[in-house]
């Protein structure tokens, strides 16, 4: 069966019986992750009390899923594997060993597959088939930018928060269409704020306040060149439980940003018309003009590079440590000059 992410609670309420095989796909990192955990709740539930983690890359062996599927507990649990595609391709023989493996699956194991946004032919394909025909695919699609608001507004009032439109209207420009973001901001309001109608001015103070430091922060201390600050900005975050996927997001946007405005300028474009076109505004406005002036195009292309690192971190593609990596971002665009970066003139 297919379903929409919206759709997976009641569904999962209606299954009294584990399915052989679920598949999460989508590139919305909030949206994912609550599917997942909400499957994953109703397999414990079940009596899935065991679970396999497999990241799948491009020396992964699709044998080992036979071979975990095969194996027998010790304790006589029933597992959930959990297998992390991420963006990889499935070929001819891994495509026929998972359908393999789903012609006849173990009663006491049930199949996690959790990937990023599949591409029109992969739905064709006989694996993608088999696992719609004989369990759920739930496929999460990104919340539209006319939707966002109305979006907000049932996720506060889910929390015992009540916004004025207005009040919607500021957060949504706020968070960008961050659902992990927003998420964080709505989590502050509804413990500032239960059970009341807040406005504008209200949000404001409260996504604003500088007795609890929140990403925009981090950027901030970055791009003011002040390493020391932005170190201990991230680590009181990371502290706080904010994930990581919402500090590489901000630091991304900034990144990106300040890389259009330095190729506008050397162009010759005039400052105050691109602070215009940015939504630069206030005392951003000098803090970014110092780091477009500090920080070559090269050195942004970098650490572009290094958040696409930190991305494959995040969902499990690679083994590095996300927070570590970000610190390293931090501290480039703060102005340091690491170690393995001095190169020979």
């Amino acid at each position: 069966m297919k379903l929409r992410a919206d759709q997976l609670a009641q569904q999962l309420q209606r299954q009294p019986e584990a399915l052989p095989v679920y598949l999460v796909t989508g590139d919305e990192p909030l949206l994912c992750g609550e599917s997942v955990d909400a499957i994953r709740a109703h397999l414990r539930q079940l009596g899935f009390t065991e679970r396999e983690v497999m990241h799948v890359d491009a020396s992964f062996s699709w044998e080992s899923l036979l071979e975990s599927a095969n194996a027998l507990s010790l304790f006589a649990e029933r597992k959930v594997i959990e297998i992390r595609l991420g963006n990889q391709k499935l070929n001819k023989a891994s495509s026929d060993l998972l359908q393999r493996y789903l012609s006849n699956p173990a009663p006491d194991n049930a199949l996690l597959i959790i990937c990023d946004r599949l591409e029109r032919n992969v739905k064709q394909s006989a694996w993608f088939k088999t696992v719609e025909q004989i369990g759920a695919v739930v496929e999460v699609w990104p919340i539209e930018p006319d939707q966002l608001v109305q979006w907000l507004g049932q996720r506060a009032a889910s929390q015992g928060v009540q916004l004025e439109p207005e009040a919607l209207q500021l957060l949504a420009d706020r968070i960008e269409g961050n659902l992990l973001a927003a998420r964080q901001e709505l989590d502050k309001l509804a413990l500032l704020y239960p059970g009341q109608r807040l406005s504008p001015e209200q949000v404001v103070q409260a996504v604003s306040d500088s007795s609890r430091f929140d990403i925009f922060a981090l950027t901030d201390a970055a791009l003011l060149a002040d390493p020391g600050r932005a170190q201990h900005v991230l680590q009181v975050l990371r502290q706080e439980g904010n994930e990581s996927a919402v500090v590489l997001w901000a630091l991304t946007r900034d990144i990106r940003m300040l890389h259009r405005v330095s190729r506008a300028l050397a162009a010759g474009q005039p400052y105050d018309p691109l602070c215009q076109k940015e939504r630069i505004w206030g005392k951003r406005k000098q803090l970014v003009r110092n780091a477009c002036r500090r920080l070559r195009a090269e050195q942004l292309e970098a650490m572009l590079d290094q958040a696409a690192t930190v991305d494959l971190a995040i969902k499990g593609q690679r083994r590095d440590d996300p927070w570590l990596l970000l610190s390293q971002i931090t501290l480039t665009l703060a102005g340091c000059q690491l170690p393995w970066q001095h190169t020979a003139h």
